[in-house]
């Protein structure tokens, strides 16, 4: 573990060291709770940007309720190794990681739990590595059918070229406005959200087409924070983003079209018991676009925390503990 990070005291938040694993040609940081369970392990999956300690509600709640949390650090994130090839981050890749992270703890299945980006790689262990998954839990990211045309288009004709997806598409355009004031960077992203999707959906277009990078700028000028994480939290991931930086979650981002590309011959359905956990006031991924989900995920419960933002497992960790838990039991206990 590089020295300059040891100064991260995991134990204040109720957290182990994490444990290196080699898997899939990269060096994997993971938090294992190690809880003796007659369910399936639970395989937390973390978004952008954040680490696997935004589960770390989880993995200290989880285990109380007799369910075995493992959290990794994703590739390109915190103490994980961050390849410099952008294609180095596409799904077969990223996929590929947790069937070897699996390996690497003799794990035949488990329940992979996604939030964001970790909702597009759970989604897509289920439909590309079906053997080494149990079940499937979205946190507010939906189950979405491949589309006709290339994604990257399809964003930019829906929402103009300003949204933060066609941006972040241009290698370092992204990072240096991240890179230039980190702890301002947290405080723009780490809030709670103060809007509801109908109120955001009645503003005029060029103030919803989630321009991040343009909205990050003009940060702090007129807008209030309403922070969602303490000084200690927040300072983790100000500390490991000024060590990392953001390219290797950026990355995943420029892989839309490549991901597209290949994913042409993979079948648009999950048979796996799912579990789609929704968020009532992301605007970003609101509650409405799991709407007709079951078309393509037959085998599915939903669950909606009310006035919740988009960061549901820091922002309401005990509905979205207690979701969980009731669904494994349900389903496998």
């Amino acid at each position: 573990m590089p020295d300059d990070v040891c100064r991260i005291d995991w134990s204040r938040f109720g957290l182990s060291e994490p444990e290196m694993l080699p898997v899939n040609g990269i060096d994997m940081a993971v938090w294992d709770s190690h809880t003796p369970s007659q369910c399936p392990p639970l395989v937390l999956c973390h978004g952008y940007p954040e680490l696997a300690f935004s589960w770390r509600h989880q993995l200290t709640g989880l285990p109380k309720a007799g369910l075995r949390a493992i959290a990794p650090d994703l590739r390109g994130y915190g103490l994980t190794s961050a390849p410099d090839a952008i294609e180095a981050y596409d799904l077969a890749t990223l996929t590929g990681d947790l069937a070897a992270l699996l390996d690497a703890k003799g794990i035949e299945r488990a329940v992979f739990c996604g939030h964001d980006w970790g909702g597009l790689i759970v989604w897509a262990m289920a439909t590309r590595r079906p053997d080494r998954v149990a079940g499937v839990i979205g946190v507010n990211t939906p189950y979405t059918k491949r589309p006709p045309i290339d994604p990257i288009a399809l964003y930019e004709r829906r929402f103009g070229p300003d949204h933060y997806i066609i941006f972040f598409q241009k290698p370092g355009a992204m990072e240096a406005i991240l890179e230039a004031d980190i702890d301002k960077t947290f405080r723009f992203y780490m809030r709670r959200s103060t809007v509801s999707p109908v109120e955001f959906d009645a503003r005029p277009q060029d103030k919803r087409n989630h321009a991040f990078q343009l909205a990050l700028q003009s940060f702090g000028k007129t807008k209030a924070a309403n922070p969602l994480l303490n000084p200690e939290e927040h300072a983790v991931y100000v500390d490991t983003f000024t060590r990392t930086g953001f390219r290797g979650g950026l990355n995943w981002y420029r892989n839309f079209t490549r991901n597209w590309l290949d994913s042409a011959d993979i079948a648009d359905l999950v048979l796996q018991p799912s579990l789609m956990i929704m968020a009532e006031n992301d605007v970003v991924l609101p509650p409405s676009a799991a709407d007709g989900m079951e078309k393509y995920v037959p085998n599915l419960d939903k669950v909606l925390i009310a006035g919740c933002g988009h960061w549901t497992q820091q922002e309401k960790p005990e509905e979205t503990n207690q979701a969980i838990i009731t669904w494994m039991k349900a389903r496998f206990g």
